[in-house]
């Protein structure tokens, strides 16, 4: 299920953050990567607020951009939100 952390070791400082959004030359499949990595933090069946969103991205990135991290999460379909955003979940990952 891990498979990709390897691919993702120069995005991930030590204790397992990601270092940096990844740049438009590797967009596709690193940015790919890092939200699949992060959708994995998410319990499933549990709801969210949106501070408690940014909260738990934010122990896993060192970049300070909870806000990135949770639009793209969205965009991708990794997670899922309410119309207003008062809560969120996250989707099983996509194949």
């Amino acid at each position: 299920m891990m498979d990709y952390l390897a691919e993702l070791k120069s995005y991930l400082d030590e204790q397992g953050r990601v270092k940096e959004w990844p740049s438009k030359r590797n967009r596709g499949k690193f940015q790919k990567l890092v939200l699949e990595y992060l959708a994995t933090k998410f319990e499933p069946g549990v709801t969210y607020t949106e501070k408690e969103v940014n909260a738990l991205l934010n122990q896993y990135h060192t970049f300070n951009d909870p806000a990135l991290l949770r639009r793209e999460l969205f965009e991708s379909k990794l997670i899922n939100r309410m119309r207003d955003g008062s809560a969120y979940w996250c989707n099983p990952l996509q194949n």
